[in-house]
């Protein structure tokens, strides 16, 4: 059998590299992962075509000199064009040859996310748990507290008086109007088809009358996707707190808000694979979010800002959860994306 052919049909990235770390042989999912072909590949040094982080090239060297293997877990490699992957490295000498080593790159992005999401997902619905269970616990005696005030103020005949229950009433109503945020939709509502651009547009229409002069919002869409099940008012909730989060930390120093929407093939969402999905990505070039926020951000009542109730993102990965999908987030002090991940297969 054809060594190189087999070699091509394994989905682990292997590549044969001598002591100088020059590249002799990549097969396909080599050239995949790295995005180069093997003409260039081959005609290098590794440190031309990718970066392996935490991994020094004397560590490689050295191994592959004194004829031992090597393993390094979740090892951050960064490509020529700049994309970044998660991957596990296993170098072997080959006995055979002396002075070459085989190099293999098994990609565990989508292990990594699949975990950070469940992970992420059991968080959540056990902050949400308590939430829940305190707003129900709340919502008895302020109904209590507005009933009184309303038997109170019919007592009452002086209208200074009457300004206290009214107020009394005014914020239990706010507060139980909070409450009912909290708890919010737990069960999938009626879905049925329609275009994700147009709720998206409602969305801009609203933002755009408030939208401060220094912030400018961009499109980018894909016209080809599909019509999708989905309940379309929860969607323009969770797209709209998403927005209003980039408006609000563009506000000082303004900067560009892209609304961007993509398909993508063979994506993960918890345990279920799915053919096709909807990417909505919402960016803006703002300061980020902070860093100790990041594992948190989709927690009830976590926020960042000193007005904030912490209750908008909650929403939207509540929304996306009852969609079938979630809702990812890469942050750095140079700007912010959010993706909503929606299946859009056997919709029709």
């Amino acid at each position: 059998m054809d060594t190189k052919h087999l070699l091509n049909n394994l989905v682990t990235a292997v590549i044969v590299i001598d002591a100088d770390l020059k590249l002799c042989y990549a097969n396909a999912a080599a050239e995949q992962l790295l995005g180069v072909g093997i003409h260039r590949l081959t005609e290098h040094f590794l440190a031309d075509n990718f970066r392996l982080i935490g991994v020094s090239n004397e560590l490689l060297t050295e191994s592959i000199k004194e004829n031992q293997g090597l393993t390094v877990n979740t090892a951050s490699l960064i490509t020529f064009d700049n994309q970044h992957h998660t991957v596990d490295i296993t170098l072997s000498p080959l006995e055979q040859e002396q002075g070459l080593a085989l190099l293999e790159l098994r990609q565990v992005d989508q292990q990594l996310r699949i975990h950070q999401q469940l992970t992420l997902d059991a968080q959540q619905q056990a902050a949400q748990y308590l939430v829940r269970n305190l707003a129900h616990e709340i919502k008895n005696p302020l109904g209590g507290l507005r009933g009184a005030a309303q038997l109170l103020s019919r007592e009452l005949h002086d209208p200074q008086l009457n300004e206290f229950t009214d107020l009394i009433i005014e914020q239990a109503d706010r507060l139980r109007n909070l409450v009912d945020r909290l708890l919010g939709p737990q069960k999938p509502t009626k879905h049925s088809l329609h275009n994700i651009h147009e709720v998206i547009q409602k969305v801009l229409k609203l933002v755009s009358m408030a939208l401060p002069e220094n912030i400018d919002l961009e499109q980018d869409y894909d016209p080809s996707i599909p019509d999708i099940q989905m309940d379309p008012e929860q969607l323009q909730q969770a797209i709209l707190n998403i927005v209003q989060n980039a408006v609000q930390a563009l506000e000082c120093g303004g900067g560009n808000i892209l609304i961007k929407t993509r398909t993508q093939h063979q994506v993960t969402i918890g345990t279920e694979r799915h053919k096709l999905v909807l990417a909505l990505s919402i960016i803006d070039n703002g300061p980020g979010v902070k860093p100790e926020l990041l594992d948190t951000l989709f927690y009830p009542m976590v926020t960042g800002r000193n007005n904030g109730s912490g209750l908008g993102l909650s929403i939207s990965h509540n929304f996306a959860r009852l969609h079938g999908g979630r809702i990812d987030c890469q942050s750095t002090s140079a700007g912010t994306e959010f993706t909503i991940l929606l299946p859009i297969e056997n919709n029709n």
